[in-house]
């Protein structure tokens, strides 16, 4: 395999059980106890996972246990050529209003404290090391580690009702780790003063700002995400693999490393065999015919 192929390469962390079952169907909450409601809803349909944030009373908290089942959700079956693409969105008016401010109160030590947060950084850098595009499909109020998280996805759709804040300055908890995603994907003096203010934004300045990919109205939100993602599933896995992975290397590069390591990328991608399938179907007029995998052509 050459060198560039083993970037994508994702050795999945330990999994936790999630508290409440998440599993790709609606059955039954895991292990022997009675059933609890699910923080979290998934389906899997035509190569596209749907991951619902599932718990609209407590505005979609990212709490530890919404977090661990978020994880499990992303992570169930991640290396299946059948999966193609993640959606993630949410019930209710909130997509997610950040951590359970219940859990951060002087009554959990430290180590609890330390759990979340790493709990949740791991979840927020998952996404970039997946071998899929994740898209976030938001429609509502995303604040905190919320807006952390549509910063971290790679694509993101909002209806334009949907606004953006980090208001944890108001209630003297700043949002350091939300920032650093936020940090990444928007002009600095916007972060720092969504920081500072705790004001949030529109959808359209989200999107002038770089948050959001397209800002479309409320009920052109699902077409226009599944247009996106079945386009995506048109494509070879193991090509948009290699590229996403590349993508997010090479941007942590100066320039000359930058180009010196994705043009060793575009040689390895040719000695993929869908590489090589694209380019013959190009030239021969015809549909591609992928294998999705990471095999390569014998040549």
């Amino acid at each position: 395999m050459a060198a560039g192929l083993r970037l994508w390469r994702l050795k999945p962390p330990r999994l936790l059980r999630c508290p409440f079952a998440s599993g790709l169907s609606s059955g039954a909450a895991a292990g022997s106890g009675p059933q609890l409601e699910k923080l979290t809803s998934t389906r899997q349909r035509g190569g596209i996972r749907h991951i619902i944030l599932n718990n609209p009373k407590k505005r979609n908290a990212l709490s530890l246990s919404m977090l661990k089942c978020l994880r499990n959700d992303i992570l169930h079956d991640i290396e299946s050529k059948a999966l193609r693409v993640i959606i993630i969105s949410a019930e209710g008016p909130v997509f997610s209003a950040g951590h359970d401010l219940k859990e951060l109160s002087s009554e959990q030590d430290t180590e609890y404290l330390t759990d979340i947060f790493e709990t949740c950084a791991e979840v927020m850098t998952l996404l970039q090391k997946l071998p899929v595009p994740v898209i976030a499909k938001v429609n509502g109020l995303a604040t905190a580690a919320g807006c952390q998280l549509v910063a971290s996805c790679d694509i993101a759709i909002a209806s334009d009702k949907s606004r953006f804040a980090t208001p944890g300055v108001n209630v003297g908890l700043f949002c350091s780790t939300p920032a650093v995603a936020l940090g990444r994907a928007l002009p600095r003096k916007v972060v720092l003063e969504m920081l500072f203010t705790g004001e949030p934004i529109s959808a359209h300045d989200a999107l002038l700002h770089g948050l959001l990919s397209q800002v479309v109205p409320e009920d052109k939100l699902d077409e226009e995400t599944m247009k996106i993602a079945h386009k995506i599933c048109e494509t070879s896995r193991s090509v948009v693999a290699l590229g996403k992975a590349t993508f997010y290397k090479q941007m942590a590069l100066d320039l000359d490393a930058a180009y010196r390591m994705t043009s060793q990328i575009m040689v390895d991608n040719l000695t993929l065999k869908d590489g090589q399938e694209g380019i013959e179907a190009f030239t021969q007029k015809r549909k591609p015919v992928w294998s999705h995998t990471s095999d390569r052509a014998c040549k």
